[in-house]
């Protein structure tokens, strides 16, 4: 089918970039040893250092978010470690894969993937530690599979509680930019990120935020590391560079990017996706549909996974609705192939964005015959009209 218009790219990441990014990307190549450089270098990574609320490094790959997991595993653990980390989605089966295929041995405490991390079952089994064999807890802030959020400062206050010493490094791909996250305030040794998402870029780039426990921790490690060692890169990056020819275009893109969230401030952006989630989910319980997510303590404030009534398949909804509507939704992956279609709602995002994307939803399920009841758009308008408020103005850009 012919379409005009923008395509609508409603998946939970890549997110769509902003014009203003496009623009800053389209620009000529600079030398990556000049004193210009150097001024791009240092403020990206002091703009990340922020992002992350660290007064630590943040260390940047030309890579996507699997090569910030890699790097974050061969720099602090060695052959025969062992890590614990809770199922919640397909991206904690994803980084224990990774981490496996280092010869580390994953303790993996079960989930059924609609709930986040259980902090009462991660304590109980750093009690049973009592040697401390275990060297690191691995945790998925927010499980882009399943739209599941995992409370960070309650899995600190668990190690705490259990007095053990282990790492604990968190994957916040899906949530960095979009959800509150602090790194030094949650305690946080090892913060795993990428580009594509709520930085606003396309893929390309990831992070390492890491703090001293960590870099005390790769002075030992053992696994073999050369692309991926933060001392090479913390050799160059004090004076904005990098030790290898890094990827100019996409910085110039993050300088912006970085720039747009200090104009908006964090505690805004943070504001607006929660709305957006909280809209979403007004649709989809309007629909009759039933969310992923079991506890709404949990709710993702950047995607939202939604059920299929039984008989009726989510693949065949999406095509539907990509060949009438140019939009495009999340696939279920894995074990929620076929069942489940998930609405990204972060990033570069407004209300009006959201409404279309709801519309093409209802349009969509009507077309394949799914059976829904009507009014999801209406009580997803009533919700952002309800909190519909003057944004804060951006302290936190300062």
């Amino acid at each position: 089918m012919l379409h005009t218009g923008r395509h609508f790219l409603q998946i939970p990441g890549p997110s769509n970039v902003p014009d203003r990014v496009l623009r800053a990307m389209d620009a000529a190549v600079i030398d990556h040893r000049s004193a210009e450089f150097a001024e791009l270098g240092t403020e990206i990574l002091d703009g990340m250092k922020w992002i992350c609320r660290t007064a630590g490094p943040v260390i940047l790959y030309p890579s996507s978010g699997t090569g910030a997991w890699e790097a974050a595993i061969a720099n602090t653990l060695s052959a025969g470690d062992r890590v614990v980390m809770c199922e919640t989605g397909q991206f904690s089966n994803l980084w224990r894969a990774v981490a496996e295929r280092f010869g580390i041995q994953v303790d993996y405490i079960p989930g059924n993937w609609r709930r986040g991390a259980n902090p009462a079952e991660l304590e109980a089994r750093l009690r049973a530690d009592r040697g401390h064999e275990i060297k690191a807890v691995l945790a998925v802030h927010n499980e882009t599979s399943s739209g599941v959020l995992s409370s960070i400062p309650d899995i600190r206050r668990a190690m705490d509680a259990a007095h053990h010493p282990a790492l604990l490094m968190v994957d916040t791909i899906s949530s960095l930019a979009s959800m509150d996250y602090r790194h030094d305030e949650w305690g946080v040794d090892v913060s795993v990120a990428g580009s594509q998402k709520g930085l606003m870029l396309p893929p390309g780039l990831s992070f390492n935020a890491v703090s001293e426990k960590a870099l005390r921790a790769s002075e030992t490690a053992r696994l073999p590391r050369s692309y991926w060692d933060w001392k090479e890169m913390m050799k160059f990056n004090p004076k904005g560079f990098f030790p290898y020819t890094p990827p100019t275009t996409l910085l110039y893109g993050l300088r912006e990017a970085l720039r747009m969230i200090r104009e908006e401030g964090l505690e805004n952006i943070f504001r607006r996706h929660e709305r957006y989630g909280e809209a979403t989910r007004a649709a989809v319980r309007a629909w009759g549909l039933e969310i992923v997510c079991e506890d709404p303590a949990q709710y993702s404030s950047s995607v939202t996974a939604v059920f299929m009534p039984e008989g009726h398949d989510a693949d065949k909804l999406r095509a539907v609705i990509l060949d009438n509507f140019d939009m495009s939704l999340g696939a279920g992956l894995s074990k929620l192939a076929g069942k489940v279609f998930r609405i990204g709602h972060l990033g570069s995002f407004n209300d009006l964005t959201l409404a279309g994307t709801l519309c093409g939803v209802e349009m969509g399920l009507g077309l394949a015959g799914v059976p829904h009841k009507e009014g999801g758009v209406m009580a997803a308008l009533k919700s952002l009209a309800a909190t519909n408020k003057k944004p804060e103005p951006a302290a936190m850009a300062r």
